[in-house]
């Protein structure tokens, strides 16, 4: 009988193959329905009224025109006199009305009086933060930095950093709530968490969870801020149930999209690293801080990836955190990584610049401080130092790679980076139809990542049988409860649970064919759409008038994937990004010439979609490093570019070309699938920083590396790099 085992390489049809996505289609024609698009009969507009300054109290609030005004249903408050409001965006009270203009209408007849209170919105220049901001915490010593700088044959000092940045989903938080009858709701959300948040709004609302029916087919964005059902998914199903129970559609505004629907948190760091003449890491010394809003921000792991364990004794960190009156932070792909692979791998590439040291060199020197990965990080350096040609491009800083002229300068940078990726705990259906046909079942989601693609695959290899023949549905609280999709550990979660799910389903369905053939189920297999004996090919029968044998009643197995459980996918990976770049010195602009990335993920699914996935880690990494900015008005407390005309994103024309390896194999598959959402978004802030600095010379300290930050470190550039000292 079949195994819960991947594949062998050879008789995988479909696994590792490029598939196309089963879903493009209905995307690439404007047929996929998003929960934006969802409009129900009767339907009434939400809006919500937003607090305009960054920290305030509440003394009155009168909503009396509001109600009057025709076409106006509902005015709720949601935070009345005497609440204090720590962020502009805060919501105050919502409105339903009959149109979108209504609402909006309604919204500015509402009276508020405040009481101003002082604000801090701006992070980056600790000093200026005033004391009650600060939560410094505790320093980590370990052995005797100190001694190791003065021991140290080169050291160098550094200042890094990136700013906030949103989530900019492009399908905004929302969601389309209606009530059945007195004690059921019905929603169609934006969600990350189809099996999640469904239980969330029952305990808001104080009902059964199983009166909360969720469907959603697809989601325009999530990037790990849509988990929750937020406030304004509470008060949406609220204000649809005083509106007599008719559907509301409360979608955030772009304005809102971009204050108070997520952002990663910022982080800045000095750093000293010393090391030994011969390029031996000795000693590290940081002091970082940050903020992710109002609760601040935990202590980060600095330095990034580096086991001290395995080599380097010496260290001192040094960690605070600063509240600040902006939203608060969520999750946003990887989770600190970005920040601290920059933070760590610049400062690394700067102690290389002061030895005069190649930096994959000086990596591949201190190669085993990255244990337990270090023989993986240094096949990823060889294959992506390959790609590059790096030996023949890549130049020492301020040299200029092949290609620089007198005003434009080419340089390359490197980076590394790591993940978890571990499979989440997932439930399946999986069910075999006597006419042959196969279909899952599943209350994960797809966030545009390939799920369906994947659990496709998964059962059509499994059975033998043409991907056509399988259908799968998902995106529903009704079907078995799968884990939200964030720490990338989607793919493992699912993939195993559908493999069990269809191994146990084909078993079930050995065991009704096996007397037809004369042999027991043990010795059957499925392949190439038939049901066969192993020790003869020949002897098989067609998967159809197999399935046929199961009469009126279809076979129907749960598969499920417990959380923590390696047995079909693992967890860690690693990934190496080099950077080639063109600085122009006259006016400051970075332009990508290319873009490498080398990434192992454990046994890919889907080739085409994991490089897919890359491909779009390496646009949103061009992108927080370039462009991408949340300005706040230290006057006001506000977001000063909440819209898409000012909030920059990178366009076609400025990803460069783009280059990715996954590293398949032997090695590599054997582990089963593991998480690839996130960790290639790690590397590109510090990789194309360290090709700007590679290029011109100097280090622009912090992300996004903008024409007037290079201009001025160009200006205050000394002795070749302000960043390393000797």
């Amino acid at each position: 009988m079949a195994d819960y085992k991947w594949p062998e390489a050879e008789k995988r049809k479909y696994i590792g193959k490029r598939i196309s996505r089963v879903d493009g289609p209905l995307k690439v024609s404007g047929k996929a329905k998003y929960a934006y698009d969802t409009n129900r009969p009767g339907l009434l507009h939400g809006k919500i009224l937003h607090a305009p300054f960054a920290n305030a109290k509440i003394l009155s609030i009168d909503t009396s025109a509001a109600e009057k005004m025709p076409g106006v249903r509902v005015v709720k408050i949601v935070q009345g006199p005497g609440s204090v409001l720590q962020w502009a965006g805060d919501e105050i009270a919502v409105v339903v009305a009959v149109d979108e203009a209504t609402a909006k209408d309604a919204l500015r007849a509402i009276k508020i009086e405040y009481e101003r209170m002082p604000h801090v919105v701006n992070d980056e220049d600790l000093a200026a933060v005033p004391t009650d901001n600060k939560r410094p915490t505790a320093e980590r010593t370990q052995g005797e930095p100190d001694k190791a700088f003065t021991e140290a044959d080169v050291t160098a000092e550094g200042y890094y950093g990136n700013a906030i940045i949103t989530h900019c989903c492009l399908e905004s938080h929302g969601q389309t709530i209606e009530w059945t009858d007195a004690n059921n709701v019905l929603i169609h959300p934006s969600t990350q968490g189809v099996s999640v948040i469904g239980n969330d709004l029952a305990k808001a609302l104080e009902i059964p969870a199983g009166n909360v029916n969720l469907k959603m087919d697809f989601i325009g964005g999530g990037f790990g801020s849509k988990f929750a059902i937020d406030r304004w998914g509470v008060e949406c199903a609220k204000v649809s149930k005083m509106a007599e129970g008719k559907p509301v559609k409360l979608h955030l505004e772009r304005d809102a999209e971009l204050t108070i629907a997520g952002s990663r948190p910022s982080m800045y760091a000095k750093v000293k690293v010393g090391a030994k003449k011969d390029g031996t890491l000795t000693a590290w010394q940081s002091e970082a801080w940050g903020t992710g809003g109002v609760a601040g921000m935990g202590a980060p792991a600095l330095p990034y990836m580096l086991n001290f364990q395995s080599g380097v004794p010496n260290y001192r960190t040094k960690y605070t955190s600063v509240s600040t009156n902006t939203a608060p932070q969520r999750a946003w792909r990887a989770p600190s990584h970005p920040q601290l692979a920059l933070i760590t791998m610049g400062a690394l590439e700067d102690l290389a610049a002061a030895l005069k040291m190649d930096p994959i060199e000086f990596l591949r020197k201190n190669i085993n401080l990255f244990a337990p990965r270090a023989e993986i990080y240094s096949q990823e350096l060889d294959k992506a130092a390959e790609l590059a040609n790096w030996k023949a491009n890549w130049r020492p800083r301020g040299e200029g790679a092949p290609g620089s002229t007198k005003t434009v300068k080419r340089g390359l940078g490197v980076s590394m980076h790591t993940w978890g990726g571990g499979g989440n705990a997932s439930n399946c259906d999986v069910t075999i139809y006597p006419d042959g046909s196969v279909d899952i079942k599943s209350g994960t989601q797809d966030l545009g990542v390939g799920t369906i693609t994947v659990l496709n695959i998964v059962v059509a290899e499994t059975m033998g049988i043409p991907m056509e023949w399988v259908k799968v549905f998902i995106g529903s609280n009704r079907y078995p409860a799968s884990s939200a999709s964030g720490g990338s550990t989607t793919v493992g979660g699912i993939s195993s649970a559908s493999r069990r799910g269809s191994v146990d389903a084909l078993n079930q369905l050995f065991a009704k064919v096996a007397p037809t053939l004369g042999v027991k189920p043990e010795e059957l297999e499925a392949a190439d759409g038939k049901i066969r004996v192993i020790a003869n090919p020949s002897k098989s029968i067609a998967w159809k008038e197999a399935c046929a044998k199961l009469g009126s009643q279809p076979i129907t197995v749960r598969g499920e994937h417990k959380a923590g459980n390696r047995e079909l996918s693992s967890s860690g990976v690693g990934g190496v990004q080099i950077a080639d770049v063109s600085v122009d010195i006259e006016t400051g602009i970075v332009k990508m010439n290319n873009f490498y990335a080398v990434q192992d993920c454990g046994l890919v699914m889907d080739l085409k979609t994991a490089e897919s996935q890359v491909f779009g880690a390496m646009i949103m990494g061009v992108t927080y490093s370039l462009y991408e900015e949340r300005i706040m008005d230290n006057a006001t407390g506000r977001v000063l570019n909440p819209n898409m005309e000012f909030y920059k994103l990178a366009g076609a024309m400025d990803i460069g070309n783009f280059k990715v390896h996954m590293m398949t194999g032997k090695g590599y598959d054997e582990r089963g699938p593991v998480g690839l959402g996130e960790p290639p978004t790690n590397s590109p802030g510090a990789a194309i920083s360290n090709a700007v600095a590679n290029a011109i010379g100097v280090r622009v300290p912090t992300l996004p590396l903008t024409p007037d930050k290079v201009l001025a470190a160009l200006a205050n550039k000394k002795g070749g790099s302000s960043n390393a000292k000797i």
